[in-house]
């Protein structure tokens, strides 16, 4: 039995969780592609298409951490999977919208708010499954796997949406994606199971290891209720640390999401099929910096301990992240502008595993609770970008755009300097 090779279930599961998170994000970034259609069709200017692209992030920041509760509660199979089949029916809601409407805009923002509301349940549900599946050594992989189908969803969204778009119409590009999301729900469902113990591929060797990975660093609360230690997760420097820091990561991350595609149109004066081309790659960075990323982050933490690996990359990301930004939006010629801000979407998402495994490491039961708290930190920065990236680039150009994305992020890695992944919840200070 101890010669037994152990299956690896859980990798394919990343894998599943991998697709998820691509389509979760190209049903969010769809309509950044298919925002200039849509500001004709609805008669809506820049600063109305920032409010409807805001109400998508403000549905998904106000239930992060409800989303985060049901998870630990109900487990990420059914959450998750009902979550894909309700986010799927609101990117279909997207075009179903009359543009003649009357107050189509607000529509528009309710639709996008609902939709905020079921991709909410994706990240907390995916960091509550790692806290249950994954070993301490191997999360910084996992969490950039998950992650790096951020960049991959973001990536594919400018060619393939503009296809649809130019093959049936701007609606049709919402219902792709909305079948896509649907059939995701349906493969997740029928293959995941809440705990390993469950799984019918899990065999015991992969169990025993399994097992000893996430024993021996789920801090578990003092109380024996199972109650969610509110005080605690409140008071928590970490928490708090956690929660600034990805709301500046938020704020750099959507003005990628939400206005790249817009800026290099206006910008940069480039025609359609040359934007949709040169929008791709600061995704592809994401998906390449996710991935390593997460490689650096395991190496780190095992070679220099868990601080370095996690909060040490996670503040130099940052400041590279500072440095692409002012560079490129400065530079003069396109080519050089577009590959030095892909450069920094790239290096923003180097820190992305450090985020979730962190709140894996500090919070053991309720990883799902404090990682939906902490996203909602990231979701509030997209917020605030949505909309005052617009107001900014109207009133004082695009660069004073950009350069504000630098000192946010600034900020950012001085927010990751007192969050240290050793200490859990119920051992600090």
């Amino acid at each position: 039995m101890t010669d037994m090779k152990a299956t690896r279930a859980r990798v394919g599961l990343i894998f599943l969780l991998f697709g998820i998170s691509a389509i979760a994000f190209l049903d969010r970034t769809n309509i950044s592609v298919a925002g200039l259609e849509m500001q004709q069709a609805y008669g809506i200017d820049k600063q109305e298409l920032g409010f409807v692209f805001s109400a998508f992030l403000v549905g998904y920041a106000a239930f992060q951490v409800p989303a985060g509760w049901l998870a630990v509660r109900f487990g990420p199979r059914v959450v998750l999977a009902c979550a894909l089949v309700w986010w799927g029916i609101f990117t279909a809601a997207t075009a179903l919208v009359p543009p003649g409407a009357a107050h189509a805009l607000w529509w528009l923002v309710g639709v996008r708010f609902a939709l905020g509301l079921g991709e909410s349940v994706v990240y907390p549900s995916g960091n509550q499954f790692l806290s249950r599946w994954v070993p301490a050594t191997e999360r910084g992989k996992a969490n950039g796997l998950i992650f790096a189908g951020v960049g991959a969803g973001s990536g594919i969204t400018p060619p393939l949406i503009t296809g649809i778009i130019a093959w049936g119409g701007w609606q049709a590009a919402f219902y792709v994606c909305a079948g896509a999301g649907l059939l995701a729900g349906g493969v997740w469902y029928a293959l995941a199971r809440d705990t390993p113990q469950e799984h019918h591929g899990v065999n015991a060797a992969e169990l025993a290891h399994i097992t000893a990975g996430t024993a021996a660093v789920s801090p578990e609360a003092p109380v024996h209720s199972g109650a969610i230690p509110w005080g605690v997760i409140l008071s928590s420097r970490n928490v708090w640390g956690l929660f600034l820091s990805y709301f500046a990561f938020g704020y750099v991350a959507w003005i990628f999401f939400s206005w790249f595609y817009i800026y290099l149109a206006e910008a940069r004066h480039l025609d359609l099929k040359s934007t949709a081309m040169f929008s791709m790659l600061p995704f592809l960075c994401m998906t390449v910096g996710c991935l390593a990323g997460g490689v650096i982050n395991d190496r780190l933490s095992a070679s220099k301990g868990l601080y370095a690996g996690r909060s040490g990359l996670a503040i130099l990301s940052f400041i590279l992240t500072g440095i692409f930004l002012v560079a490129g939006v400065t530079a003069s010629s396109v080519g050089l502008a577009v590959v030095v801000l892909a450069g920094g979407a790239g290096a923003v998402y180097l820190s992305q595993s450090s985020f979730w495994a962190a709140t894996t490491d500090i919070a053991g039961r309720h990883t799902g609770v404090v990682s939906g708290l902490m996203n909602m930190g990231c979701q509030l920065g997209g917020v605030v970008t949505s909309s005052l990236t617009p107001w900014i680039a109207e009133r004082y150009g695009w660069t004073s755009a950009f350069v504000a994305g630098a000192v946010v992020v600034v900020v950012g890695a001085l927010a990751w300097a007192v969050v240290n992944p050793n200490r859990r919840l119920f051992e600090e200070d």
